[in-house]
């Protein structure tokens, strides 16, 4: 056992150093040699940003001096303490204020303040001084200018396979670098079924790509994963996180609600591919479109998945307040990549949102006649009002997507406005009782005008506001956040912020074609899914050259596909699908799987129906990972470890992380050990050829190596050895799980099998797509 657990941690050291390694070479190599044109979005408004905006900037009450840079008018005009100067003054940086304070060893003048602890950089001056000598020219946030679709640049004809090809290589180019040869079959077999599907390819699926040597072999493939049930999961997994579903409300009390369908609902619209207008306009405002229908009214229970208290005694008008909060955050966040939060209790103090402008979008979500706080925690559900009732009939008619089993009433909460107006005031400081001026429905300017002769004032004019073609962020938004799921990293790495203080595109003209390109051919998701996976980019090797890691360690210019660990839920079905365990069922309730006892009752308030954990049984427990039951407080800790999102609030952007903690629930997790002994049993069973090797193939889908196989060998001997001699703990070994077994016959062969399995579940390479 120690043999095991030394090659284990071993294994996930591997996968630790390399983290390690990354994020200390996070950052591309620093710019040296001064651009022959100094772009002020892509050099100066960085710098301004980071050092100048918060006392400088949109925020006008924490604003010094009078002095605003973040716009041409401020920063153009007489300083107000000295009228014959000029913070700039283009041509000449030595009559500029802003360059001379910058350059001045005077700490009484020096900018920005000896106490902010900020210094700009020798380059970071040069620059600046340079775009001053040069006319100190403004632009509109590059994220704030509609998008256009720029001529291809030049490429390896024989390398690129579609259009984003000559974007990539041009940069490519550009930063010295070359692209790496294609991945190997097996490689980009398992590469494209986990990104499509989340599953594992079969041994058969192995065999017959391998097999095919046509021009379309790979494509076929594609095609097919993209016509699979599980491709709906697959990209509902991620959506689950911008909309923050979970199965209780959050809180204290955390009681249980019932979302699930909604869950259904969106798996559905990924499997049939509604257009992304559509499917963002049904989600905001699917209870207002012409003739809505109760498909539609159901897609809005997005707006419903917010915390919600069940707490007596608390402020029902605070806690109303604090949903429709959450409502504008998760707006702002998930379909333009801004952070509105910041704009709750003042102006912006980066980007060019106002105070005002968030209680203006705060409106259109504003009118829904809810209440603080939920019913009763003890009745176990009340869904809180507006709730729209789904019958056993319906289910079968118009809800075949739902995955109901039984005939208990089904509510679930979804979007409705009230008949009578509310008005919606500027809340001074963001608190829910002190009212301000009365606000109109709107949006930030510095985006797009929301034109009420053109968009209607409610949330169905919010949705095509979003969706119109002068609108410059939504589509770019979303093929970055597409971008993101297929290469680790968007095109722009702070998905969640295209704002002043997020990161700079690394492939701006390729996101700009992107989007462009999306928005002309209807928003197909599937089409920009295959369009990315078909590309030479994308197949590339994930061999890393000592270039790369002295030009681009973090892979930013895209020399090399990049290896990542899988996401929590998908770790727990390489598992299951590989030992044949995985029940295929789509949708439904959510369930309660393997779990430490304790650990809800240690954290609960004792009242209502998840005060205990009960523990679901039989095929239920072999469910994919995405159906997991997710309590806000307490959310699944073999998940957790392994960087899920607890869902309290909209992401857009994992973390992840590598800890030894995770090699020990690998080698503890009892969903593993019950894998192992299941596809041990079944291979001894079935006297299966060469067991070790089918095993190998089964969880890293491919071929194992002579060295690798003839390791495992020697380990199965030793395993056998020992299991002979202690046949008692042969039989404890495969008592784990609930899955019915066959222990009594060749016990010793099976235990000794299984913990080679087991091991071979903690390779890094095994849940890694590589």
């Amino acid at each position: 056992m120690n043999v095991k657990i030394k090659y284990s941690l071993l294994a996930f050291g591997l996968c630790v150093g390399i983290a390690v390694f990354e994020s200390c070479n996070s950052s591309e190599a620093a710019e040296t040699t001064i651009p022959d044109k100094v772009d002020f979005n892509f050099h100066i408004r960085p710098i301004l940003s980071d050092r100048c905006f918060k006392c400088h900037g949109p925020d006008a009450n924490t604003r010094e001096a009078d002095l605003r840079l973040d716009t041409p008018e401020g920063a153009f005009a007489a300083l107000k303490d000295s009228p014959d100067a000029h913070a700039l003054v283009a041509g000449k940086p030595e009559l500029s204020a802003v360059y001379q304070r910058i350059i001045t060893s005077d700490s009484t003048e020096m900018m920005p303040p000896v106490e902010s602890n900020l210094k700009l950089s020798k380059f970071e001056i040069e620059l600046l001084k340079k775009w001053i000598e040069q006319g100190a020219e403004y632009k509109p946030h590059w994220a704030f200018i509609i998008p256009e679709k720029t001529a291809l640049p030049k490429a390896d004809k024989d390398w690129v396979k579609n259009e984003l090809d000559y974007f990539v290589y041009a940069k490519m180019k550009e930063n010295g670098l070359s692209p790496s040869e294609q991945a190997s079959k097996e490689q980009l077999l398992k590469r494209v079924y986990l990104d499509l599907i989340g599953l594992p390819p079969s041994i058969e699926a192995q065999e017959d790509f391998l097999a095919d040597n046509s021009e379309d072999a790979f494509e076929k493939v594609v095609d097919e994963l993209l016509t699979s049930k599980h491709y709906g999961e697959r990209m509902a997994l991620p959506w689950l996180d911008v909309a923050r579903y979970a199965d209780s409300h959050g809180y204290q009390d955390d009681g249980l609600r019932t979302m699930w369908p909604w869950r259904d609902w969106v798996i559905h619209a990924f499997n049939e591919n509604y257009s992304y207008d559509k499917f963002l306009q049904w989600q905001l405002a699917g209870d207002l479109i012409d003739k809505p229908s109760k498909e539609s009214i159901l897609a809005t229970g997005f707006n419903r998945n917010h915390k919600i208290t069940q707490e007596g005694g608390v402020i029902d008008e605070e806690y109303r307040i604090e949903y429709v909060t959450d409502r504008v955050n998760t707006f702002g966040k998930s379909f333009l990549a801004l952070t509105f939060e910041c704009a709750h209790c003042h102006d912006h103090k980066y980007d060019p949102i106002s105070q005002k402008e968030y209680y203006s979008s705060f409106a259109f979500f504003n009118q829904v006649p809810e209440k603080g706080l939920v019913g009763d925690i003890s009745l176990g559900s009340l869904a809180d009002p507006p709730k729209m009732q789904i019958t056993n009939k319906e289910v079968d008619d118009i809800f075949s997507f739902i995955n109901k089993k039984d005939t208990v009433k089904l509510e679930v909460m979804v979007m409705k406005d009230q008949e009578k107006f509310r008005p919606t005031h500027l809340l001074e400081r963001g608190n829910y009782d002190a009212l301000g001026e009365e606000v109109p429905f709107g949006l930030p300017k510095s985006i797009m005008d929301f034109d009420t002769t053109k968009f209607v004032q409610n949330r169905l004019g919010l949705s095509e506001w979003l969706i119109d073609k002068e609108n410059p962020l939504t589509a770019r938004v979303y093929v970055n956040r597409i971008w993101q799921q297929f290469f680790g990293m968007g095109i722009v790495r702070t998905t969640g912020d295209f704002g002043m203080q997020g990161d700079l595109p690394s492939h701006p003209e390729l996101l700009d074609w992107l989007a462009v390109d999306f928005r002309e051919n209807g928003w197909d998701i599937k089409r920009l899914v295959k369009q990315i996976v078909m590309t030479a980019t994308y197949q590339q090797s994930s061999k890393v050259e000592k270039k790369h890691l002295q030009t681009d360690p973090t892979n930013i210019y895209l020399a090399r596909s990049k290896r990542e660990r899988v996401s929590a839920e998908l770790l727990k079905d390489l598992v299951l699908s590989s030992s044949g365990l995985l029940n295929e069922e789509i949708g439904g309730a959510s369930v309660k799987a393997y779990q430490p006892d304790g650990i809800w009752e240690g954290a609960t308030s004792g009242r209502g129906v998840l005060a205990k954990y009960v523990q679901d049984h039989g095929e239920d427990l072999y469910r994919r990972g995405m159906y997991v039951f997710i309590k806000r407080t307490v959310p699944p800790p073999s998940m957790l470890i392994f960087d899920s999102s607890n869902r309290d609030q909209c992401e857009v952007q994992r973390i992840t992380t590598s800890t030894p903690l995770q090699a020990l629930a690998m080698l503890n997790n009892p969903t593993v050990l019950e894998a192992s002994r299941v596809l041990s049993e079944k291979l001894v069973d079935e006297n299966a050829n060469d067991k070790l090797a089918t095993a190998f193939r089964m969880i890293l889908c491919r071929i194992g190596e002579e060295e690798e196989l003839d390791l495992f060998k020697k380990y199965y001997e030793e395993e056998l050895a020992f299991f002979k001699e202690n046949p008692a703990k042969a039989s404890e070994t495969l008592k784990v799980g609930e899955y019915k077994n066959n222990i009594t016959v060749k016990t010793v062969e099976k235990a000794a099998l299984m913990t080679c399995i087991q091991l071979m579940y903690n390779m890094e390479e095994a849940i890694t797509k590589v």
